[in-house]
């Protein structure tokens, strides 16, 4: 499995640090806020890294870590006049509930930055005691950036060759202008902790750095991000580790392109500004889920709601494929002639999805093979007519609810269940008294046919206009009856 790596510019092979096991780390949010799709994208990408990781049968231990004391937060805090743990708090729960919605597996360790405190201050110490942080006068502390001589190993920065100011912060109690805090003295009305410095409160760039080492150790085999963090944010955090326990960070550095809307950055200011829930609460997670995946994670990702209606329509075959193939399974007589094809269809995919996940996660080619075997599928039920079906079918359906799946998209969604308005209809034309929904569906379809046979065309009728007002179709087919969505 070939994977690139941010430091090194390049492709290189997977090698474990322990064998079947991999350790992988992701910088998680500032919660001050609702996510925004940009923020999104990078946890998407991160959950089907490791999704397919797993699909590969590596043990992945996974952490993310939720920064809950920050500016941001403070500042929130300030303007709605509540406490900065209230506003964290609330976003944090915030966050949790849209990765629920979105799919996104929960990490198998959550380290948030406020329980993290003892961990900081010892790396803090030992970078002190070791030259390479400073106590300032004020009683912040800084690392001193110029004394890791492989300051820039990861951006590939050149201290010298940038100027005083662009994007570091500048202050009189710094001996360098590159200079990072690590621990902030407490000023009023902020949050702080106890420290052999004073009260105060960690720097942004101390905590994931703490947090893996204690809990997932160093290096780790995968820390990942999205591209704005490069600089400095990544590049601080493994310059911390390389002084502190010599020794690195992690062996691969993945990062994710940045998402534009429209072809523009997103902005407020353009009005082109969108959170995670905002899109949830209108399209379906696993359309906006595809529509993310067409584009390789490493590339600038174009989103725009026309392209998401796109995506609404390609789930919407994804799912209608794999129901019709698990229709023929059950209610087909299989095809001895056409079988074959089909199967072979099927190995070739698999194996082409393979190859194209193992070439550095691309979902987009990944997807590409997923709808090869779409096309097969439908040109096998389209041939077959009512001998489609048997194993060949059944095999089908299951190979495209696993590759999907290995990229945590859902085939099987709530709506596809009967509404529960069938009971009623049911209990009206078929004497139903249960309270199921497909038993009901089940009821309806032999009503209809009794009364077709009986030659009660006003009933037959009737059952059908009924369930077509609730946004069904009965569909007559050579190997039976069914319901499906209109």
């Amino acid at each position: 499995m070939q994977i690139y790596n941010t430091q090194t510019h390049r492709k290189q092979e997977l090698e474990p640090i322990e064998p079947g096991k991999i350790r992988m780390y992701v910088c998680g949010p500032t919660v001050y806020d609702q996510i925004h799709i940009g923020n999104a994208r990078t946890f998407l990408s991160f959950d089907v890294i490791r999704r397919y990781l797993m699909y590969k049968g590596f043990q992945v231990t996974f952490a993310q870590n939720l920064t809950d004391v920050d500016d941001k937060i403070i500042n929130r805090a300030n303007e709605q006049g509540r406490t900065a743990a209230e506003v964290a708090e609330e976003f944090s729960n915030a966050f949790i509930e849209q990765m629920h919605r979105f799919g996104i597996l929960d990490p198998d360790i959550r380290p948030r930055a406020t329980h993290e405190i003892q961990a900081m201050q010892e790396m803090i110490e030992s970078l002190i005691e070791q030259g390479n942080a400073y106590v300032a006068d004020n009683g912040d502390v800084y690392f001193s950036v110029r004394s890791d001589h492989n300051y820039g190993i990861l951006s590939g920065r050149d201290l010298d060759q940038m100027r005083a100011g662009e994007r570091v912060e500048v202050n009189d109690q710094k001996r360098d202008p590159f200079d990072f805090a690590l621990w902030k003295a407490a000023k009023p009305g902020e949050p702080s902790w106890p420290s052999p410095w004073g009260d105060g409160r960690p720097g942004w760039h101390t905590e994931c750095c703490a947090m893996i080492h204690r809990y997932l150790g160093t290096p780790i085999d995968i820390h990942g991000g999205g591209a704005d963090l490069v600089f400095p944010h990544h590049e601080n955090e493994t310059a911390q580790a390389m002084c502190a326990w010599h020794e690195p960070l992690a062996n691969l550095w993945m990062h994710t392109g940045m998402l534009r809307v429209d072809g523009e950055k997103m902005s407020k200011s353009l009005g082109n500004f969108y959170t995670l829930k905002e899109v949830l609460d209108k399209y379906p997670a696993d359309a906006v889920r595809l529509l993310m995946l067409q584009t390789h994670y490493r590339a600038p990702l174009d989103f725009s709601f026309d392209r998401l209606e796109g995506a609404v329509g390609t789930l919407e075959r994804l799912r209608t494929c794999e129901k019709n193939l698990l229709w023929a399974a059950e209610n087909g007589t299989g095809s001895e002639e056409l079988d074959p094809a089909l199967l072979s269809a099927v190995s070739e995919t698999r194996e082409e999805f393979t190859r194209q996940m193992d070439d550095d996660f691309n979902t987009a080619g990944g997807l590409a093979a997923i709808f090869s075997l779409v096309t097969s599928a439908n040109t096998y039920l389209a041939d077959a007519g009512t001998a489609a079906g048997g194993v060949a079918a059944k095999t089908a359906a299951d190979a495209l609810a696993e590759l999907t799946g290995a990229l945590g998209v859902t085939l099987k969604a709530e709506e596809d269940e009967p509404p529960a308005e069938l009971v009623d209809l049911a209990a009206k034309y078929a004497g139903y008294t249960g309270d199921s929904a497909a038993e009901a569906a089940d009821a309806l379809i032999a009503a209809r046919q009794a009364a077709r046979k009986a030659k009660d065309w006003g009933t037959a009728d009737g059952i059908r206009d009924a369930i077509t007002g609730l946004g069904l179709v009965l569909e007559d087919t050579a190997a039976g009856s069914r319901l499906r969505k209109a």
